[in-house]
């Protein structure tokens, strides 16, 4: 008999695709696939983007160290960014573990094991980044830019479709740099018209990781004329002092963002563009710093992450001077995300009493008790509450939309949704009768 394998991925959508694949690659050769907590060999997925993210991979191993000492695991084996980037260190720090192993193909096997709910999926177009931004470890972890064939991804594509998976998430670090390395140009827009033709029964199409500098009138023209493509922008924008930008090897400026922002917005009204943001890039001043809140103010971001800049060697950055003090630089982030709470609610307020398209994620059963008493009212409890997204929120990252039905709804549903109430990031509505 096999050992049975568990799996603990962490980290971003991407990491989760390499799981996906690492299962199913363990699944085909007869491995029986378990919850970790009933497995004989645990399998971590590891992510070590930032800091942050390093202190959650180890803490993990460590937990996992622990089972082993306590004979309630056989085997553990490291897999991921953390083990390409540390593996004769960590081998030497943890002798626990069995095994290291960094990075996976591209070309994962088809018969995938899934990790995401049945009704939304990634699919994972290219791997690397051709980006060099001075801050970032990714190139060096990732290796070179890879592109995956195109024949490839349409057969991931094909399955999807013949099990009439709601959403697909088309995933990369730089999506919009597919098919430089196979066509010495980019082919997203191709690539996603091929895409189109072949998925009739997928419901939403999501893009998510563009550099700005590559996003195309031919990219644009297609979110906005194609109703399966969400009218989402995931355009992570990094800051907008022209200084730090260069300072960051962006590729950008100031008047190059503001320009492509105001004309994504002029040719399709009713996107929602989600960037992600540093603070306290080194050398960043005070006066840096107000005017990325001034930037952020003014252009009232539909959706918006924030993350504190870590100090990563074997980046350009790392050796920078004036690096920002960690008590500044948590200081600059609580203001930063508090100033966009006041936004994120104001831009949800505008949805209030409109009708939208929800996909259904999941029945809330214990939706009532985490309410406030005016927030619970406005649902009946003679019908079900569901939590559901508008097209204008990626799975797990974005907010959510408390959905109140007099039928019973499953899993994957389409419905159209009444908002009734906002919250600071989530809406609440009904279904239509």
């Amino acid at each position: 008999m096999r050992d049975k394998i568990g799996i603990l991925s962490l980290g971003c959508p991407r990491n989760l695709v390499d799981s996906e694949s690492i299962l199913g690659g363990l699944s085909l050769k007869g491995y029986p696939i378990v919850d970790i907590d009933k497995a004989d060999a645990a399998i971590v997925n590891t992510c070590c983007f930032i800091e942050d993210a390093k202190i959650e991979s180890i803490d993990a191993i460590l937990d996992l160290i622990d089972l082993k000492r306590k004979g309630k695991l056989k085997k553990i084996i490291v897999y991921g960014c953390l083990a390409q980037r540390y593996k004769d260190k960590l081998h030497k720090e943890l002798p626990e573990v069995d095994a290291f192993v960094g990075k996976i193909s591209l070309n994962h096997n088809l018969a995938t094991f899934p990790l995401t709910p049945k009704h939304y999926a990634y699919v994972k177009i290219c791997e690397g980044c051709i980006n060099n931004c001075s801050y970032c470890i990714i190139p060096k972890i990732k290796g070179r830019f890879t592109s995956l064939d195109i024949d490839s991804i349409l057969a991931k594509i094909e399955r999807f479709d013949k099990n009439k998976v709601s959403e697909v998430n088309i995933i990369g670090q730089d999506i919009t740099g597919y098919g430089l390395d196979l066509y010495r140009s980019p082919r997203l827009p191709g690539l996603l018209k091929k895409i189109i033709k072949k998925s009739p029964n997928i419901g939403w199409l999501r893009l998510l990781y563009l550099y700005p500098s590559r996003i195309s009138d031919e990219l644009l023209d297609l979110i906005k004329n194609e109703p399966k493509l969400c009218k989402y922008i995931d355009l992570p924008l990094q800051h907008i002092n022209d200084r730090i930008l260069n300072l960051m090897h962006r590729q950008t400026t100031k008047q190059d963002i503001l320009r492509l922002i105001d004309k994504i917005r002029k040719k399709i009204p009713c996107i929602a563009i989600r960037t992600s943001v540093i603070v306290g890039f080194p050398s960043e001043t005070e006066k840096d710093f107000k005017e990325l809140l001034d930037f952020i103010e003014d252009v009232k971001f539909e959706r918006l992450g924030a993350f504190i800049y870590s100090q990563e060697e074997g980046t350009q950055a790392y050796n920078f001077k004036n690096q920002i003090p960690d008590k500044i630089k948590r200081e600059r982030f609580n203001t930063l995300m508090m100033q966009q709470q006041k936004i994120s609610q104001d831009v949800n307020k505008n949805f209030l009493g409109k009708i939208v398209d929800v996909l259904i994620d999941e029945k809330e059963e214990d939706f009532y008790p985490a309410l406030s008493n005016i927030e619970a009212s406005l649902c009946s409890r003679k019908g079900g509450v569901y939590l559901g997204r508008s097209q204008y929120d990626a799975p797990e990252v974005d907010g959510q939309i408390y959905v109140d039905s007099k039928k019973a709804l499953n899993a994957g549903d389409f419905v159209k949704v009444e908002i009734t109430d906002t919250l600071e990031y989530d809406l609440v509505g009904k279904t239509l009768p």
